[in-house]
């Protein structure tokens, strides 16, 4: 029997399909990282232009991960891409104002050597 601690593991590193509630479906290498002190699952999900999309999760959040083949996993990504921006995200632009001058309400603003 080996005297072996949960500290002597190798980290996490499988390529899988991750289930999410909320009825989201993404695979991808999965490993784990701590952010903050906190344990998170992080997906990096390959997608069909060589660019990666990589998402963070709270283990409360997986509702099933399936191990598969690294093959496996990248033809299934390519059906369930996620967006990682979306115009949703986005806060609508604001307009700057519109400079009102003394001609828009009907005063001469020339200049006529006056005080004002």
């Amino acid at each position: 029997m080996t005297d072996t601690t949960l500290d002597d593991r190798e980290p996490f590193r499988e390529w899988a399909i991750l289930e999410l509630m909320g009825h989201r479906k993404l695979a991808g290498l999965v490993t784990e990282q701590e952010i903050g002190g906190s344990k998170l699952i992080r997906i990096d999900v390959p997608g069909a232009d060589g660019n990666v999309a990589t998402q963070f999760y709270g283990s409360a959040a997986v509702y099933c991960m399936t191990p598969v083949a690294e093959e496996l996993a990248r033809k299934v990504a390519r059906s369930y891409q996620p967006e990682p921006v979306t115009r949703w995200d986005l806060p609508k632009q604001i307009e700057a104002p519109v400079r009102a001058t003394l001609r828009d309400y009907g005063v001469d603003d020339e200049d006529d050597g006056g005080p004002m």
